[in-house]
């Protein structure tokens, strides 16, 4: 019962690896298909080590570890990505911005 219900999990993740592609193939902008594809990607990769992890049981430490880190390195890596899509807005600190207003003011 154990090994169908792991190579459930197994399938869904693949399921959910090939069905996060699908949107990289339609229009639209550019990052929601990088937003689809960062989630289909890190649900389906969970599935697939929550699978490993009931198949291979004595190794749950590592499979624990790889679990974690796939859900903090990909949220990380959404945040960064969506901050650097982002025009970066100058603070009234900032010299550059000081002078753009100098300019402006004249």
């Amino acid at each position: 019962m154990i090994r169908l219900f792991s190579a459930l999990l197994l399938l869904a993740g693949l399921l959910f690896w090939f069905g996060g592609t699908w949107p990289l193939l339609g229009r639209g902008p550019f990052l929601r298909k990088l937003h689809y594809l960062g989630i289909a990607d890190t649900l389906g990769s969970a599935l697939m080590l929550l699978g490993l992890l009931m198949h291979f049981q004595p190794e749950w430490p590592l499979l624990l570890l790889a679990l974690l880190s796939l859900v903090v390195w990909n949220t990380i890596f959404g945040y960064v990505l969506a901050s650097c899509s982002q025009p970066l807005a100058l603070s009234s600190t900032h010299p550059q911005a000081r002078e753009s207003q100098s300019v402006a003011e004249r």
